[in-house]
C-alpha cells in the first residue's frame, strides 16, 4: 500500500467515476483502475462498487478512506514541515453552524496569515454537513452546540464519525430580533410573546429532523416558522416580516450589523442550555494554526457573553 494509492483511492470517492478521477490525477483509467485492484488485493476487500453510473464505495471502503485521509493528512503535514522544496500551499478549513462569532474568529484568525501561502476555507453549513466534514477530514474543525435534547443523537453520530466534542461555553436561549420589532422594548420575552411572529430556523439535511436543529428549544411547537440556509436571508426577513430566531446570546454586531437587538428568553424549560463547542477527529491532534483559532474563538467568547 502505497501513499500514491491512497490518493488515487481518495481522489475516486471525490469523484464517484474512475475517469473524472483519473482526469483529475493526470493519469489514463487503465492504469488508475490497476493500481485500484492492486489496492484491493492486498486489502482483502473491495473499496469501490462498478455500476454503469459510475463507482461507489463499499462499507468497508468508507472505513478505509476515512483512515486513507488521515494517512494523507499527516504526511501532508510532514511533508510542509520538512521539505523545504515544497512549494504546495498549507491547508486550513472549519465548518461550523450559523454563528457570527466564528466568522469573526476566523477572519481575525486568517489577518495573522499570508493568504499566498495559505488555503483556507469557511464552510458554515447545516449539522450533518459539520459532523460529516470533520469525519471525512474535509475540514479540520466543526463548530456546533449539543443540549439534552439532542445529545443522544449528535453523539451517536459523533461517535460514528471516531469524532470529540470539547465544550466553549454554556448559554442560556436567547431571542433575536430586528431593533423595531414589536417586542424589541420587552426586558424579556416569553413562548407567548413570540407565538403571532414567523420563528426562523436554518434548514437541515435528513429530513429536516429537529435533533439536528441549530436553534435551541427546536421541539417546541411553532404555528409559524420560516426555513432558510444562509444568514443574510435570515437577518433580511427578520427585518420585513417581524421575525425572529432562538439562538446562544453570542452575537457580532461586525458580523450581523446594528439593526438587531438580543432579549432574555423567559421560559420553563429544563433543556434550555446551550453547550456549545467544537468536534476533531479523536487521536489526531489540532494543528498549530487550528490551535489559533481556537485561541481566537476563546477570546471572542469571553469578551461578547453577557
Amino acid at each position: 500500500m502505497t501513499i500514491q494509492q491512497l490518493l488515487y483511492a481518495i481522489t475516486i470517492s471525490n469523484s464517484s467515476s474512475m475517469n473524472k478521477a483519473a482526469e483529475k490525477l493526470f493519469i489514463s483509467q487503465p492504469t488508475l483502475t490497476k493500481s485500484i485492484k492492486e489496492l484491493e488485493t492486498e486489502l482483502g476487500f473491495p473499496v469501490f462498487l462498478r455500476s454503469g453510473r459510475g463507482v461507489e464505495l463499499t462499507l468497508d471502503g468508507r472505513d478505509f478512506i476515512i483512515y486513507a485521509k488521515q494517512v494523507l493528512q499527516q504526511y501532508e503535514i510532514l511533508k510542509d514541515k520538512f521539505d523545504t522544496k515544497s512549494s504546495r500551499k498549507k491547508k486550513f478549513g472549519i465548518s461550523t453552524q450559523h454563528y457570527s462569532f466564528a466568522i469573526r474568529a476566523f477572519t481575525d484568525l486568517v489577518k495573522e496569515y499570508d493568504t499566498s501561502e495559505f488555503e483556507f476555507a469557511f464552510r458554515e453549513t447545516n449539522t450533518k454537513d459539520v459532523i460529516d466534514d470533520v469525519g471525512n477530514m474535509k475540514s479540520e474543525i466543526g463548530i456546533l452546540f449539543i443540549s439534552d435534547y439532542n445529545n443522544r443523537i449528535i453523539e451517536k453520530e459523533l461517535r460514528n464519525n471516531d469524532l470529540h466534542f470539547t465544550n466553549l461555553i454554556d448559554c442560556k436561549a436567547c431571542v433575536y430580533l430586528s431593533s423595531n420589532h414589536p417586542l424589541a422594548n420587552k426586558k424579556e420575552i416569553t413562548f407567548e410573546d413570540l407565538k403571532p411572529y414567523p420563528c426562523i430556523s436554518f434548514e437541515q439535511r435528513d429530513s429536516d429532523s429537529i435533533f439536528y436543529a441549530e436553534e435551541i428549544l427546536a421541539e417546541k411547537d411553532y404555528s409559524r416558522k420560516i426555513k432558510v440556509n444562509d444568514r443574510g436571508s435570515a437577518l433580511g426577513i427578520m427585518k420585513e416580516l417581524n421575525a425572529y430566531t432562538l439562538c446562544s446570546g453570542i452575537i457580532s454586531d461586525e458580523i450581523n450589523g446594528k439593526q438587531f437587538k438580543m432579549l432574555p428568553y423567559k421560559g420553563d424549560e429544563e433543556n434550555d442550555l446551550m453547550h456549545i463547542g467544537y468536534v476533531t477527529k479523536k487521536n489526531v491532534p489540532l494543528s498549530p494554526i487550528g490551535e489559533e483559532y481556537i485561541s481566537q474563538i476563546k477570546i471572542i467568547l469571553s469578551k461578547d457573553k453577557d
